[in-house]
Order: structure tokens, then C-alpha cells, then sequence
């Protein structure tokens, strides 16, 4: 499936989930590793808001580029995000969605306020 790149530089994301291995397989409890350097990937929960809109999405980032300092409710950046279309069949039900990946999740700031003076 093809990879869309996400413009993020009009948007405000607020982390909402701290960063925790992805799992590959919950029964042997196997950590999701990238399929060509072999890293481990975390998975993080972010509110992406632009235009008035707000979402929900988790973020898979590679271990290394989880940053330090970042705090629950915060801004983030997440450099190189993409959006991934998936579908696929489990127990003979037909299941679709996006997946999101970054090269990072660091600290942001928070924009400045519309109208605000300095």
C-alpha cells in the first residue's frame, strides 16, 4: 500500500499516551521490531489538532527516536509522519484502517494564540 506523507507544521499535537514498546504478538508478549534496521518500535498516543479538528492516533516510533523530557498533555513534534492504509482478515471479518509512523517524537511548544500580543 502506498505511504502519504503528513504535513503537520498547521497543526498542534498534544501527547496523551507516554511511549511503550509495540507489541507484535500479545500471546508470546513479542516486541514489534523494524523491518529493516531490526530496531524496536514504541508506540505512542497523540491528539492531532488542525483546523478546529481534533483526532486520537497512535504513533509508531522507533525506539531511538523517542525523546527525553516528554511530558503527558504537552506539545510534540513527530518528524517524517506517515499515514499507512491497511487492510486485512481476521477470524473471516474484514478489518481496514490507518496506520501512523514517525521518525521521531520530540518536545514542541505550543503556538502562539491567534490575536495574541506580545
Amino acid at each position: 500500500m502506498r505511504t502519504i506523507r503528513v504535513e503537520t507544521s498547521a497543526a498542534t499535537i498534544l501527547l496523551t499516551e507516554a511511549p511503550e514498546p509495540k507489541v507484535r504478538d500479545r500471546q508470546s508478549g513479542e516486541i514489534a521490531k523494524d523491518a529493516v534496521s531490526g530496531e524496536a518500535l514504541m508506540t505512542i498516543g497523540v491528539v492531532y489538532i488542525e483546523e478546529g479538528e481534533s483526532s486520537l492516533i497512535k504513533v509508531t516510533v522507533p525506539e531511538s527516536g523517542v525523546s527525553e523530557g516528554l511530558t503527558l498533555g504537552a506539545p510534540v513534534s513527530l518528524p517524517g509522519l506517515v499515514a499507512r492504509p491497511w487492510e486485512s482478515v481476521f477470524n473471516g471479518q474484514q478489518r481496514h484502517g490507518i496506520a501512523f509512523r514517525a521518525a521521531a517524537v520530540t518536545p514542541a511548544a505550543f503556538p502562539a494564540a491567534v490575536g495574541a500580543s506580545a
